[in-house]
C-alpha cells in the first residue's frame, strides 16, 4: 500500500477513536443547524415566533373589536391574555391599571388597550393604544408588525362603525333609521339578499369591504388606513437606558464567553492530575471536595471580574449606565459566575480527559447560549424550545441583567432571579461533588 494511503487511513482511525474531535465535526454543527432551522422555520408550515404573550383590554365592548380579538387569539404568534388571577385564583378580566405592573414583573412585554372611544361620534378614525417593554428589537418590530397588520384587517368593519356612530349624531336617531332602511332596500332591490340583513350589517359597519379590496394594490390604502388610525404607543419600562441596543445585547454575549472561559479553567484540573498534584494534595487533610470547592471559588472570582470588566467596557464603549446600578449588577455578576463555576465544576467531574470537557463544553455552550436566548430571541424559537430555555444558566443570567440595567428592579423584583441561579448552583455542585468523590480523576 502506497505511504499516502498508509498515513491516510491512520488519520482516519485515531478521528473515529477520538469521540471529543467526531462530536465537535459532526455533532456541534448539525445541533445548531437544527436550532436555526427550528427559529427560521425552515421545512416548518408556521414561521416566525410563536406564543408571544400579548396582553388585551377591550374596555370598548363593540362587537368588532371583539372579532380583532378574536383573530389576535387565532394568530400563532400570541397567546393572548384577557384576564387577571388573584392569588387567591380568582379570574377577572384585565383591566388596563393591571398592565403596567404586570409589565414591569415581565408577566408579558406587549399589550394592546381597546379603549371605550376606540370608534369616535366627533370624528372620522379609529384609536388604540399599544403597550410595550422592548427588551429584544428584533422581537419589538415582529410584533409590531403583527399588531398592525391584524388591527389594519379589521380596520373597514370599525371604521364602518365610526361613520355610522357620526352619521346616526349628524341626523337624530330616527331619521339615520329610515336613512339605513332606505339605502338597504335599494340594495335589495338591485342586487338581492334581504333587507333586514344587509341594514343590520350596516349598523355593525360591515359594508362587504375584505382584506385585499383595503391593502392590495399600490400602498395608498394602507397609506389612508394608517392616517384614520390613530395608534398611541407608550414603552412601559426602560424609558430612560441610554443605550438600548448595547444594553440588550452586551449580558448575552459575555455570559457565552464567560462559560467558555471557566470551562478552561475547569479542564486545568486534568493538568494538576497529570502533573501528580492532586496525589501530593490528598496526603494533606484536604479532600477532594475541598478541591473542587477551592476550584468553583476561583472561578467565582475569575468570572465576577470577567464579567464586570465586560459591562464597563460597555460603559465606555456604548454608554451603557452601570455607576447607577452597580450594587445591583455586581449581585447578579456573582449569582451567574457562581452558576458557570458550577458548570465548569460538572463538567471536571463528568469527562474522562481534558479532550472530552473541551468537547463537550463547546456543545453544550453554544447549546445553551442559543436556547438561552444570547444569540437571538427566545420567542422566535418552537414554544418546546422554549420551555427548556428556562432550564439554561444563560437564560436566568440574562433576565437579571435585564432585570438590572433595562427595568431598574428592586431589590425585591431581582430576589425570585437570583434564588433560581443559586438553586442552579446548588444542585449542580451537589452533582458534580458526588460525582467527582467517586469518579478516577485522582486514579
Amino acid at each position: 500500500m502506497h505511504p499516502v494511503l498508509v498515513l491516510l487511513r491512520k488519520d482516519f482511525a485515531r478521528l473515529l477513536r477520538d469521540k471529543p474531535a467526531l462530536l465537535l465535526t459532526f455533532f456541534v454543527p448539525l445541533a445548531l443547524i437544527y436550532l436555526f432551522g427550528q427559529v427560521f422555520g425552515v421545512n416548518r408550515q408556521e414561521q416566525g415566533p410563536s406564543g408571544i404573550p400579548l396582553a388585551v383590554v377591550d374596555e370598548s365592548g363593540n362587537p368588532a373589536a371583539t372579532s380583532l380579538v378574536d383573530a389576535l387569539k387565532a394568530e400563532k404568534a400570541f397567546r393572548v391574555i384577557t384576564q387577571f388571577n388573584h392569588p387567591d385564583k380568582s379570574i377577572r378580566p384585565l383591566a388596563e391599571a393591571d398592565l403596567r405592573p404586570l409589565m414591569r414583573a415581565n408577566e408579558f412585554r406587549f399589550a394592546l388597550v381597546i379603549p371605550r372611544d376606540v370608534v369616535s361620534e366627533d370624528e372620522l378614525g379609529l384609536h388604540l393604544k399599544i403597550l410595550s417593554n422592548p427588551r429584544n428589537e428584533i422581537e419589538t418590530q415582529t410584533v409590531n408588525g403583527i399588531l398592525q397588520k391584524t388591527i389594519f384587517t379589521h380596520v373597514p368593519q370599525l371604521l364602518g362603525q365610526s361613520l355610522q356612530a357620526r352619521a346616526k349624531k349628524f341626523l337624530g336617531a330616527a331619521r339615520f333609521e329610515r336613512f339605513n332602511h332606505s339605502i338597504a332596500d335599494a340594495v335589495s332591490r338591485t342586487f338581492g339578499g334581504d333587507a333586514a340583513t344587509i341594514q343590520r350589517d350596516m349598523e355593525k359597519g360591515n359594508f362587504g369591504l375584505d382584506e385585499p379590496a383595503v391593502t392590495g394594490g399600490s400602498g395608498s390604502a394602507d397609506d389612508f388606513l394608517a392616517k384614520i388610525v390613530r395608534l398611541e404607543n407608550e414603552q412601559v419600562v426602560g424609558r430612560e437606558v441610554k443605550s438600548p441596543v448595547a444594553t440588550r445585547i452586551v449580558g448575552g454575549w459575555a455570559m457565552q464567553f464567560l462559560l467558555f472561559a471557566l470551562s478552561a479553567s475547569a479542564v486545568a484540573l486534568f493538568h494538576e492530575k497529570e502533573r501528580g498534584l492532586f496525589q501530593r494534595l490528598l496526603s494533606t487533610p484536604a479532600t477532594r471536595a475541598h478541591v473542587l470547592w477551592s476550584k468553583f471559588l476561583h472561578g467565582v472570582g475569575v468570572g465576577l471580574v470577567q464579567l464586570l470588566v465586560l459591562f464597563v467596557a460597555g460603559r465606555f464603549l456604548y454608554g451603557i449606565d452601570v455607576e447607577h446600578h452597580l450594587g445591583f449588577l455586581v449581585l447578579v455578576c456573582t449569582f451567574a459566575a457562581a452558576a458557570c463555576a458550577s458548570f465548569g465544576m460538572l463538567l471536571a467531574a463528568i469527562v474522562p480527559s481534558q479532550e472530552a470537557a473541551r468537547g463537550l463544553a463547546t456543545l453544550l455552550i453554544l447549546l445553551m447560549s442559543a436556547v438561552g436566548g444570547a444569540w437571538f430571541p427566545v420567542s422566535f424559537m418552537p414554544e418546546f424550545i422554549q420551555r427548556i430555555s428556562k432550564c439554561t444558566l444563560v437564560y436566568w443570567s440574562m433576565e437579571g441583567f435585564d432585570q438590572v440595567l433595562w427595568a431598574n428592579a428592586s431589590f425585591a423584583e431581582l430576589l425570585p432571579t437570583l434564588g433560581i441561579l443559586a438553586g442552579i448552583t446548588a444542585v449542580v455542585m451537589t452533582v458534580a461533588i458526588w460525582r467527582f468523590n467517586r469518579g478516577q480523576i485522582f486514579d
